[in-house]
Parts: structure tokens; sequence; C-alpha cells
């Protein structure tokens, strides 16, 4: 007899060793092995008592794996498929089935469990394996069952209707738990659901049944080929109980029940079990589409906190189940175990996968390296749940080895526990619980961050929470709760306690269903006693409580507000200072999500990172999707006007930045708007050729003007527009559905405007208007840079190249944007009369003021910051006319477009005193900000009489001298002699 070299084991497991060693050799020829191989057994013996009984009761397989190499290589699902169909080829009926399936298992586990302990395999490709094992025996299985299934009763049909004849139908096995996430353990039960696509019934068997019989046949007969405990044992255990209604429903249902019931009755633990549903079985094409339908379920469209709160459940649950059964030293359920990397994986799956489909994957290995990005984990606490996880497995593979049972639990025994050290590669039993105390500690606090218990207060705030939930609760409060107003304080008691008492008895909070009304108690105190502590605290409660009645159907958002404190208080304090901030929450309280990372809410990112994190959010999306690429154009926007207004409320960002950051937000929605246009255009028609034989690389840009172009975009502006092209108009696209160049570009045009103007669920994401175009809306919708060129020379009116002192190149060809700047200098840059400038500046000036002004009267009481006299126009008219006038004097007047840096570079060209320039930068910035300000508070830009007077003085009086005393005498008498 051989004797294996044991020198490196702990004397404990040598004789243990020896001992197993010669009762294999009896069986088995052991000489042939060499040193490597010997090595390998010896592990194998010491880690799986399964393993080597299965090799001395059938010594050829032992051989075989040997022989064929098949223990030392990694196999694909290709070659489990060819292995088992090979063997399946002669199986007659199901008595000779079922020995094929055990027999295969029985190989292929003995061979998985060799390649796990010696550490062939890593922890994922052990998973991967069984989990491709247990594919291939299922789906197999179920083509063989199948076909003798028809051979007795039929095939079964689709009943026939308009439009759509009836077609063969097959079973859909969905595989659940750690079979559909690929993740299956060395001795898993496998969890199913059974569907089927459509009613009807079989056809061309000696008996006809309906489909649901037929299946329900199948399925019970797949059930006996895996479950069933033979001679030669078991292929899988299998667990049906997570089917619609559980253990007590059909175990088959239709595609349309399985909708209905998801729809109407699904609970949260379902959604969580059915993030890893995969198809493992059946027709895959109609599997796929299952899940689609299945898909709103799993993943809502909102940031969906609800999650915590039943994950939390459903951990306290399992704790319990730990306490009553002590099974704190199970690596699954225990603290720290598997279950709870788990949960953190799929907490944030549950929270943001219908708004981040990067996160609608099954492998929780796959979903932790996205949380720094997704969510904002740490990068290091990713790391140690994934080095825990990976230890924790290894941990649970090496624990079912020894006997092929499913558990978790460790060994109480002095030989178990050395032996699973041994297997693990640690020193020994305590050097193996100190690395699993370790890991098992990392978990318990990362999950303690994500699914915190809920906190209690036992202090004053405490008593006062259950005081607003008694007023809520109350059915005939004397004088309505009043009292309770008065004693928090609140500025205007009154209005604050009919606000809650609308609240409270709205047809929304009585038609709540319990769960609703649970999370909305648990919110509204500390709603209260927040809002409480502001100074307009009944202005402020009246319109967070609107944000309240929007979202009473939708109670997922109360969780989010209850589980982040931080968040609520943000909401209160922005509501307070901003009624534009509450009434933009209402109508999209998606936007939630956005108040609980401070950091980001209040330090909005630079221009560049925009355009990254927009061009990477897009990335998660199929190009082919253009309704999500418009809905996360829109929640992008959305997003980032409330950080800017969030940061512009609480003074974090100056007046300049704000308008910096919102026009960086519009330019960066642009470039991608024009990416999908011109995308779906040359996709329909091909790219068109800017001259014969050459395509157009766009040779197409997009012009800001107004505001856009200034860079003084604010909250909900319009964006002014201009488009152009320098492609031949008389060529034709290549595609199959060529149009010609000049039909391509206007559509393309119209395709930007579609995009940008469209109503969609997420709201709109810009108002366009193209009046500024040449020859306004009787022109085309997008001219040639040469008809561009000819027009603002030969037709244009000054007050377009007023406009044109303000225009930009947004998005588009680079080289056909440095041309339009040429373009734009040679005609801004033109020698011009003064006079004749300043008059038609001038009339110009005054046909605003009279059309959009303020009238005479309302001018005693009212000043409208942007048209009366001394206004915002005012100062922009007299920057486009020192531009237009002076710039063939003074390129540096054309280099900007903003009229700050425009106002600067006059200062420095002399055109206007240094002292004046830094008057009208002041008014200008005060002006604006005033606007911001009016804006914010949902106001129009109409302010008293008496505000920023001597701004508005300094404005006229400089107006007068740059451009008035310039004007003629009759233009100053038709301007009412200012």
């Amino acid at each position: 007899m051989s004797t294996p070299k044991t020198d490196a084991l702990p004397s404990a497991l040598q004789e243990f060793v020896h001992k197993r060693w010669q009762q294999l050799e009896e069986r088995c020829s052991l000489a042939q092995l060499d040193t490597a191989q010997t090595a390998d057994l010896v592990t194998l013996i010491v880690g799986s008592d399964y393993a080597v009984d299965q090799f001395s009761r059938q010594p050829a397989v032992f051989a075989d794996l040997l022989e064929s190499g098949d223990l030392y290589r990694s196999f694909t699902p290709d070659d489990y498929r060819q292995q088992l169909s090979a063997q399946l080829k002669n199986v007659e009926n199901e008595e000779q089935l079922h020995p094929v399936l055990r027999k295969f298992r029985q190989r292929q586990m003995v061979r998985i469990i060799w390649r796990d302990l010696t550490r062939s395999a890593d922890m994922r490709e052990t998973t991967g394996d069984l989990s491709d094992l247990a594919d291939t025996c299922i789906d197999l299985a179920l083509q063989w069952l199948h076909a003798e299934c028809c051979r007795r009763w039929g095939t079964p049909y689709s009943y026939a209707t308009e439009g759509h004849p009836a077609e063969p139908q097959q079973l859909i096995v969905l595989g659940m738990g750690k079979l559909g996430a690929h993740e299956l353990n060395l001795s898993s039960d496998i969890d199913l659901i059974f569907a089927y696509p459509d009613k009807g019934e079989t056809r061309d068997g000696r008996r006809c049944l309906a489909n649901q019989d037929f299946f329900s046949r199948l399925g019970q007969k797949l059930i006996q080929a895996l479950d069933n405990i033979t001679a030669d044992g078991f292929v899988f255990r299998t667990d049906m109980r997570l089917r619609p209604y559980g253990a007590s429903g059909p175990l088959v249902c239709s595609f349309m029940a399985m909708e209905e019931y998801y729809q109407d009755q699904g609970r949260d633990w379902e959604r969580y079990a059915m993030i890893k549903a995969r198809v493992v079985g059946g027709d895959k094409v109609k599997g796929a589409e299952l899940q689609e339908i299945l898909r709103p379920f799993v993943y809502r469209k909102y940031i969906d906190f609800s999650a915590f709160e039943s994950l939390r459940s459903m951990k306290e649950m399992i704790n319990r189940e730990v306490r009553r059964k002590g099974l704190s030293g199970n690596v699954k359920l225990g603290a720290g175990g598997i279950r709870e990397v788990e949960f953190i994986a799929q907490a944030f799956q549950l929270i943001r996968g219908g708004r981040d489909p990067r996160l609608q994957q099954r492998e929780l290995l796959n979903i932790l390296p996205l949380l720094p990005e997704s969510v904002g984990m740490p990068e290091l606490a990713v790391t140690e749940l994934t080095d825990a996880y990976t230890f924790l497995r290894n941990a649970e593979h090496c624990i079912q080895a020894v006997a092929d049972k499913q558990t978790q639990e460790l060994p109480q025994d002095d030989a178990g526990q050395q032996r699973l050290a041994w297997s693990m590669g640690c020193e020994g039993w305590n050097d193996f619980l100190q690395q699993l105390d370790h890991h098992r500690d990392r978990v318990t606090e990362h999950f303690g961050h994500v699914i915190a218990p809920a906190e209690e207060d036992d202090g004053e705030d405490h008593q006062q929470d259950k005081e607003w939930l008694l007023l809520w609760q109350a059915e005939d409060e004397e004088d309505g709760g009043l009292h309770v107003f008065v004693e928090h304080g609140f500025d205007a008691p009154e209005v604050a306690c009919k606000y809650f008492n609308d609240l409270k008895n709205s047809r929304g909070v009585q038609m709540m269903q319990p769960i609703g009304r649970e999370r909305l108690c648990a919110v509204l105190p500390r709603l209260m006693h927040d809002v409480a502590l502001v100074a307009n605290s009944a202005e402020t409660l009246g319109r967070v409580l609107q944000l309240i009645r929007a979202v009473l159907r939708r109670s997922a958002y109360l969780v989010l507000l209850a589980e982040n404190p931080g968040a609520l208080k943000q909401l209160v304090r922005l509501c307070s200072a901003s009624a534009w901030f509450a009434e933009t929450l209402t109508k999209q309280p998606v936007l939630l999500d956005e108040l609980i990372d401070q950091s980001s809410l209040y330090n909005p990112p630079t221009k560049d990172e925009l355009r990254a994190e927009l061009r990477q959010q897009l990335l998660r999306i199929p190009e082919e999707d253009t309704e999500q690429l418009m809905e996360a154009l829109r929640y992008f926007k959305s997003a980032h006007a409330l950080r800017v207004a969030a940061a512009d409320i609480t003074g974090a960002l100056p007046l300049m930045k704000v308008s910096d950051y919102l026009t960086w937000l519009a330019e960066a929605i642009l470039e991608v708007v024009l990416d999908m246009a011109w995308r779906l255009m040359t996709e329909k028609h091909g790219v068109p050729f800017k001259t014969a034989g050459v395509p157009c690389d766009p040779d197409f840009i997009v012009v800001g003007y107004g505001k856009m172009g200034g860079i003084e975009l604010s909250y909900g502006s319009d964006l002014d527009l201009v488009f152009v092209h320098d492609a031949e108009l008389n060529l034709f696209t290549p595609g199959d559905k060529s149009i010609a160049n000049s039909v391509f570009f206007t559509r393309l045009g119209q395709r930007i405007i579609h995009i940008l103007n469209t109503f969609t669920a997420g709201g709109q994401l810009y108002e366009v208007d193209m009046r500024l175009r040449p020859s306004g809306n009787s022109g085309l919708l997008v001219s040639s840079l040469r008809a561009f060129e000819e027009y603002q020379e030969k037709e244009a009116w000054t007050w377009e190249h007023q406009a044109l002192v303000r225009a930009r190149v947004i998005a588009g060809s680079e080289e056909l944007g440095k041309r339009f700047e040429a373009v734009r200098e040679q005609i801004i840059g033109k020698p011009r009369d003064a006079r004749e400038l300043a008059d038609e500046v001038v009339k110009m000036r005054e046909k605003m003021r009279t059309h959009l002004g303020s009238s005479e009267k309302e001018a005693e009481e009212a000043f409208n910051l942007k048209q009366d006299r001394g206004g915002i126009v005012d100062i922009e008219f007299l920057v486009q006319y020192s531009a237009l006038a002076c710039s063939a004097r003074h390129a540096n007047l054309m280099e900007f477009t903003d009229n700050i840096r425009i106002l600067d570079a006059m200062e420095v060209s002399g055109v206007i005193a240094p002292a004046e320039a830094e008057t009208l930068r002041e008014a200008y910035k005060a002006f604006r900000a005033l606007g911001h300000r009016q804006t914010l508070q949902d106001k129009s830009n109409t302010v008293s009489d008496h505000d920023l007077e001597d701004y508005r003085e300094a404005v006229t009086t400089l107006w007068q001298q740059q451009v008035l005393s310039q004007a003629s005498p009759d233009v100053l008498d038709k301007d009412g002699q200012e």
C-alpha cells in the first residue's frame, strides 16, 4: 500500500487521513498518482467524506476523472450539456431518466468539490459551475419530459385569436435565489417557479388537455426527476414555495395570471426574491418576455426607500429565528453572515434599480463594485464586503463539502473544526475564528450603516412627536388643535392649523392603505417639529404639506423622509426659503432623492464633471431606447437645477456661478440631444454628404443666443437657438430612405426641438425659441453658413446684430463653430455710423419698453426689473450698442458674449470709465440677484418702485450719456426726451 505524505497536517488529522486513504486504496488504484495529485487527494480526504465515499463506491468514476483530465480543467455550460445530452440519447422511459440524471450529478459534484477544496477553482467558478450543472439538469430533463408528455397528451397550443394564430407552447422555468443569481452553493436546494405563456389546449394526442393541466403534469414530473430520493440519491432538492400564493397556489401559472398576482398581491419579500429570477429551463425567448412583464413589479421608476423598511423587517424575523434556534454559529444567517451582505446589495437594487439599470443584475459580486458610484458607498466598504462575502462563501462550501448536507453551521467537534480550518487554509481553529470574526464584524458594521434599526428617542423630541401624533389621530379635538400650534410657536398658528387639518380631512388621506397611513405617521411628527423651528413656519408648512399631498399614493417617498432625517431637515429649510423649490418637488417628488447627500447638494460639479456625469448615466441606457434616454435627460436637468437652487438659496453659490452652472447644464444636455438626433436621423437616412463623396462630421452647429449665449440662464429660462449647417443643398443622403440635404438638416433641427420641447412624465427639458434665426418665423429652420452670412450682411436689422453680440456656439462641429465665430466677428466688427446705430438701438429699446414694460400708472408703484427704465435691458442695450459701435477699433469687445466681461473689455479699451463700468456691473448683478430671488419665491420680475432706486438712477444716467447722447434729436423726441 502507498502512504501519503501528511507531515503538514495537524497531528489530529494525520491518523484520520491515513485511515481513509487505506479504505479508498482498497477500491481505487492510487499508486499511479503523481505528487501533486496525491497532495490534492489528501486535501479532498480532509474536506469531503461525500467525495471519498463516491470514489469508493464508483472507482471507475475516479479513474475516468483522472484519465480525462476533468479534475483539472474548467467546464463551460456547453461541456455540461454535451456530456449529459450524450447520456440521455439512449434513455427510453422515466425509470431510466432518473438514474442517468443522478449519476451525472454525482460525477460532476465530486469533480467540483475536488476543484474547490484544492483551490483549482475560486469561489466564483465553483458557484458558477454548480449553477451551470443545475441549469443543464433542469433544461435537458425538461426537454426530455416535454417530448414524452407530448407523445402521451399532444402538443400544447395557445388559442387562436384575431391576428394571432395558435402557437405551440413550452414550460418556462424560473430559477430563483442562488440558482437565479448563478451563485449556487455545494449543497443548495433550488427554488423554482413554473409558468407558461397562454391558455389553450393540446393537439394531436390520445386525449386533449387544457394547457394548465398539461404543464402542471409536466412540472410534477420535472420535480420528481430532480427531487425524488432513489438508490442513486437525488439531483437537486427542489423548492416551489416561492411561486404565487406559495404552497397553496397552482403549481404552474400563465403569464397573465403571474402579472395579475404580482400587480395586485405581490409583497415586498417577493420583490426581493424576484431580483435574482432567471430563466433556467424551457423557452428562453418567452421567458425573457415574462421577465419584462414582471420588471415593473421589481424595479420601481422612483427611488423606493420602502425597501429599507421591508428588509429590516425580514432581517428581524431572521434574527428571531437565529435566537430561537441558537444559530449564532451559522455563517449564512448569523450576525455578519452571508445574508447581511446580500441584504446590503439588494437594498440598493430595490431602492435605485428602477433608475439605474446597471443595478438590475443578479450576481452580488457584480453589484458591489457599482455601489461607490451609484450610491456613494466608500470603496473601502465595498472591498471589505467583497472579502467577507468570499471568505464566508468559501467557509459555507467547506462545511457542506463534508457530507453534501445543506448546512451553514460551524462544526462543534474538535475533529470537524480542525478539518474546516485546514480546508480554509488556516493555521488552526483559533486562526479561522479570528479571521471569521474579523469579516463578520466588518459586515455587521456596514449592514448597520445601510439598514440601521429605526431610531428611538425617549427625550423631549419624542414627547413632542407623541403630541403631534395624538393631534393627528384625535377625532374631535377642541379648537381643531390650535393650542398645539400656539404652544409650538408657529408664526401664524390659525393658518398652520388649517393646513394641518385640511390634510388630515382630505380625501387622499381618507383613502390611504394601512401601510401608507403607517408611513405618514412615521414622518409627520418629525416634519412638524422641524417646520416649527423656521421663521415663516405657517407658510413653510403649507408648502411642505402640498408635497405630502402629492405623494400620498406613492408612500415610498414618505419612507425616504422617515429614513433620512437629514433630508427632511433640508426639505424644510429649502421650502422655507423658496416657494419655487417646494413647487418643483411637488411636481417631481422623485427629486427628493437629491436631498439625501448634502455634499453633492451644496457642491455642484464643474462643467466637465457635469458632462462626464451625464454621459456616464446615459451609457446605462440602450441607444435605441429613445424614450428612456429622454426621461434620463429630464431627470438629470431637474436634479441639477434643484441642486443649484439649494446652493443659491443657502448662499453656497454666488449669482454669477448660479447662471454659469445653469448654462453649463443646458450645454451638456444640448450636446447629448444633438448626438441623439444625429444618430436617429442617420440611422434612418444615412450620413449626408458635405460635398460629393465627403460625409458630414456632422458639419452642424447649435448656436445659443440671449441668456444662453450670454451664459446667464436662470431657473425656467427658455433657450434662444439658431441652427447652422455647412453642406451642399443639392446632394442626397446615401441611405435606403434617401432625402435631400436640405430636408435632412431641417428634420434634424425639428428632431432636436422635439426632444427638448416634448412633455413627458418627467416634464419638459427646455422651451425653445427659434425666432432669432434669419428671417425669424418665416425663415428656414436651419440655414447654411453661407446663407446665414449673406443674411447678416444684406438683410439683418440692427437688433439682429445686437442679438449676435450674445451669440455663441453651444454644440456641434468644432471646425464649423470656428467659421461661424469668424462670421460673427466680421459682422459685429463692421465700421458703423454711431448716430445711425444709436437711432436704431434707441427706437428698438423704446418699442420694447412700450410693449413689455410697466404702464405709466404702474410705474408709479412698481418696477419691472428687466424692461422698465434703468433696468436690465437698458444695461444690455448699452453694452450691445458699445460692442457694435466700437468693435472695429477694439476687437476685444467681440471676444466674450456675457455682459459682465464685455463691460470689462469696455473698461480696458477706454470705451467707458472704470467707475461707470463698475456701476453698471454692480447694478446688473443686483438686478439679476433680485430676479433670482423673485423666481425662487415664485414671484414675477416686478418689484416695489423703491427697490434699487440708486442703481436705477445710475443706469438711466449712463444710458443717456452713452447711447441717447449719440442719437438724432427727432429720435430723442420720440423717446420721451429721457
